[in-house]
């Protein structure tokens, strides 16, 4: 997926984007379903948080597939932008159903008295990485001492995560504030900067000299693309619930095998995507998307034990304004169970 450098929020982001009432939320995006009086028959609209991506290639395969159809579904995909509220709208009923791109945000929406819960995980492993290069790499938590990173305001929490994680001292580093740019690591103004694995385009200009560290290699292992739903919602229209994800699943094992088609969906649904930029990302988000984890357990697994660490982490760091949300109000396993025979085990 090409994102700029979203990932997790600091405490003071979420707590000033949620707001009081209804919680003003996180660039996402949302799937709202709404029943039709007919049996069986539903809308889905899938409202991004951000342009349309190679995030969505599961949901546009299956909707070209006819897997939607197959389950009395229609689906609509609204392209988002930064003032799309996707955790808010999910939280307030105007959606049922919604994806975003990290899960932290969830926690501290749920924190925040949002009854919003996870349902699935998009990407087995978060995609958010610290490059730097030969001439100065940083292969290893313990090479980032001494160093100067740039990373973006809200992901300066998943650096201090790793630095915890990992017995480095905040003093130990120079941390600097950016946006998107890569450009100040080639010259050399900083030694590490941030981004997506997966934004291939933003990252042509670090060529081959690139050294990669993944978040979830250092030891910090989020998930991202979580679907998550409310409380109501999973109560009232489980079967409504299920269906989707099941069209989704359906989806996402069709890009696996048919990765060329896949991309040419996408481009001819979105026309100002760059079709060899895709061709070239397709196999990383597919891999993101399937591992030995969806192997054994399907496409769209995840475990209480991970969910468990990550609120361990950040209420150790203090990133929770209220008390530390249980695992059981952030997570839930049902719906996996419940679809269990339509997510394909691939890895």
């Amino acid at each position: 997926m090409t994102k700029a450098t979203d990932t997790g929020s600091s405490r003071r982001d979420v707590l000033k984007v949620l707001g009081a009432a209804t919680g003003a939320a996180f660039a996402g995006n949302l799937i709202s379903i709404d029943r039709a009086l007919a049996a069986g028959d539903g809308k889905v609209t899938m409202q991004l948080g951000w342009l349309a991506s190679n995030g969505i290639l599961g949901e546009v395969a299956a909707d070209a597939q006819g897997f939607f159809a197959e389950e009395g579904l229609t689906l609509e995909i609204v392209p988002g932008g930064p003032n799309v509220d996707g955790v808010a709208s999910v939280a307030s009923g105007r959606a049922n159903l919604g994806s975003i791109s990290s899960s932290p945000s969830l926690m501290l929406a749920r924190s925040q008295g949002l009854p919003v819960k996870c349902i699935a995980a998009g990407y087995q492993q978060h995609p958010f990485t610290y490059f730097s290069l030969e001439r100065n790499p940083v292969r290893e938590p313990k090479d980032m001492i001494g160093k100067k990173i740039a990373t973006n305001g809200t992901a300066r929490i998943l650096l201090q995560a790793l630095l915890a994680k990992n017995g480095i001292s905040e003093d130990d580093v120079e941390v600097i504030v950016m946006g998107s740019d890569m450009a100040p690591l080639m010259t050399g103004q900083v030694d590490v900067v941030t981004g997506w694995k997966t934004n291939t385009s933003a990252l042509e200009i670090l060529g081959d000299e690139r050294v990669d560290m993944t978040l979830w290699d250092a030891g910090i292992r989020l998930y991202a693309n979580p679907y998550y739903v409310t409380d109501s919602t999973l109560q009232d229209n489980p079967d409504m619930v299920a269906a989707m994800l099941r069209a989704v699943a359906r989806g996402w094992a069709w890009v696996h095998d048919n990765r060329e088609q896949a991309v040419d969906l996408l481009v001819e649904r979105y026309p100002n995507m760059d079709r060899e930029n895709e061709l070239k990302t397709v196999d990383m988000v597919v891999d993101y998307s399937f591992n030995e984890a969806t192997a054994e357990n399907g496409w769209g697994t995840m475990t209480r034990e991970n969910w468990q660490e990550q609120i361990d982490a950040y209420d150790s760091l203090g990133q929770f304004e209220k008390d530390a949300p249980a695992v059981d109000e952030v997570m839930t396993l049902s719906v996996l169970e419940q679809t269990a025979d339509a997510r394909a085990k691939l890895g």
